[in-house]
């Protein structure tokens, strides 16, 4: 588990600052001459120093507590507007993007959507029954090629045997093979 940035502060700020972890009262008087080691006022100039070091401690550490305050505040609102962005984006999506999520779920790109097993059982329901009419309409589709190139196949037989019997015959050939091309290239 990861350190909170409490204890991240916590430990690099204030658990090894204390005066005495850092200083001790014998280093203290060695910065003195040593004639004035022996005096009363070298031991109370260390406990002022000691006091104004804990005073700036108590500062920090007080920061600390406020700064994790604001990071939890900062958090919450970082939450609320993603929240809030999600909620927007969820009203934004169309049918097809719902279609999508349906069938495809986490690959089709979308945000996932979170339901529950009786919210997402009506939602299956009504993908089935699009995918239904979608195929129903695409076989139908299907049908009007098939009699449309017959009759294309049936009308150029007559150019295989060489029986023109309208003579206009060239030009309802190269459109009935264009339109044969875009029907056949618009289903690859």
């Amino acid at each position: 588990m990861s350190a909170s940035e409490t204890d991240v502060l916590t430990n690099y700020l204030l658990r090894p600052s204390s005066l005495t972890s850092i200083l001790t009262f014998e280093q203290f008087q060695s910065f003195f001459p040593p004639r004035l080691h022996g005096k009363p006022e070298l031991r109370s100039l260390f406990r002022d120093l000691r006091a104004q070091r804990d005073l700036v401690l108590a500062a920090v550490e007080a920061s600390i507590d406020e700064e994790a305050k604001r990071g939890v505040a900062m958090r919450k609102e970082v939450l609320k507007a993603r929240q809030g962005a999600v909620a927007k984006e969820e009203e934004d999506v169309d049918g097809e993007v719902e279609l999508e999520r349906a069938l495809f779920g986490n690959d089709s790109g979308v945000p996932k959507s979170k339901h529950t097993l009786t919210s997402i059982v009506p939602e299956l329901d009504g993908a089935a029954e699009a995918l239904e009419a979608e195929i129903r309409k695409l076989n139908a589709e299907e049908l009007a090629l098939s009699e449309s190139i017959k009759q294309t196949v049936g009308a150029l037989s007559d150019l295989r045997y060489g029986k023109f019997s309208n003579g206009q015959i060239r030009d309802e050939i190269v459109d009935g093979l264009t339109s044969l091309r875009d029907a056949c290239e618009s289903k690859m």
